[in-house]
């Protein structure tokens, strides 16, 4: 687990925020396919927070494309960076999620990231700030559809309906269950849209959720317990000592 520190020169404000935001937006490569589903390595990240202890949590699992096994995995835990703020999150999460990607032992390829990419307020979702900074492939698949509108796709597991901004569309709404719930599939950078829902289908052959989000879900929230876990003087976490 890598231990990471608040970045030097992050933002402090909201309007420096935003200010890097529409400068790092004009890096946005959008025409570009991607590498073609089941091929290569796909990297889920995920973050979990304990607003409490000020700790955050990022975790990385690398998977075989093809096969869906896990070829490698990293977490890293720091202090929370940026405060709440709706349209900002990226600013909470990218330290961490950097140093857990950097931790890796080989090339994440994609990137699939529980949020948004260009389906966000000001098109810059953590998927495309997390694409621009490493210029990885990147994808956002979200569990909800944030502020945009859109038609519930027809039933079918691969339907999809357009998620509108007016008339742009800036990502799509995606069964990959029958009769459940869609995800919201946007593209981050060096993907295209088609590609990326093509690949979200990929990663969800038995649950609604791709397999890149559940396991880094599942890394990050035991990465965060055992940085917040209690510790008794000699060393260890207090349910270790009472277990021995």
């Amino acid at each position: 687990m890598t231990t990471v520190r608040i970045p030097a020169g992050r933002p402090a404000t909201e309007e420096h925020a935003r200010a890097v935001q529409d400068e790092l937006r004009t890096r946005v490569v959008l025409d570009e396919p991607g590498p073609p589903p089941g091929t290569g390595h796909v990297t889920g990240v995920d973050v979990a927070y304990d607003d409490e202890r000020d700790v955050v949590a990022a975790a990385a699992v690398v998977l075989d494309a093809a096969t869906l096994e896990v070829v490698a995995e990293a977490t890293a835990v720091g202090r929370i960076s940026f405060p709440y703020v709706p349209g900002l999150l990226a600013f909470r999460e990218i330290p961490t999620v950097l140093a857990a990607l950097d931790a890796l032992p080989c090339p994440p390829g994609l990137v699939v990231c529980d949020g948004y990419g260009l389906a966000h307020p000001r098109r810059f979702g953590l998927a495309s700030h997390l694409g621009v900074l490493t210029d990885l492939p990147t994808i956002g698949v979200a569990k909800n559809p944030f502020t945009f509108a859109h038609d519930d796709p027809a039933a079918p597991r691969g339907s999809t309906s357009p998620l509108l901004a007016d008339t742009e569309e800036v990502g799509r709404a995606l069964r990959t269950r029958d009769a459940v719930k869609p995800v919201f599939v946007s593209v981050g950078h060096r993907m295209s849209l088609d590609n990326a829902c093509a690949h979200t289908l990929a990663l969800t052959p038995a649950y609604r959720l791709p397999e890149t989000t559940r396991r880094a879900d599942a890394l990050c929230r035991k990465a965060l317990r055992e940085a917040t876990a209690p510790r008794n003087p000699l060393g260890g976490d207090r349910q270790a000592a009472a277990d021995a």
